[in-house]
């Protein structure tokens, strides 16, 4: 990506774990997946309002857009993964 990233988190809860970069352009990169079953992953792109979709994204993904009372209007794209990876 482009933009720098200005931060990540990671967590667990239950027997999902979560990854996030946060992105000085407004997007967030987004990883889930489960602990027991490595068949449920999936990777999401999240955008800021008001935000175009970064260029090595366009025609790539479709972004979807959805209401949050918390944070607007977000507009959103994710894909499972579906092979294994180390």
């Amino acid at each position: 990506m482009a933009s720098r990233p200005l931060e990540t988190a990671r967590f667990q809860v239950e027997e999902i774990k979560f990854a996030y970069v946060f992105h000085e352009s407004g997007l967030s990169i987004n990883v889930m997946y489960t602990v027991g079953d490595p068949k449920r992953r999936a990777v999401g792109f999240k955008l800021a309002e008001g935000m175009e979709v970064p260029e090595e994204l366009e025609g790539t993904f479709k972004f979807a857009r959805q209401k949050s009372k918390l944070a607007g209007v977000i507009r959103g794209s994710y894909f499972v993964i579906k092979k294994e990876y180390e």
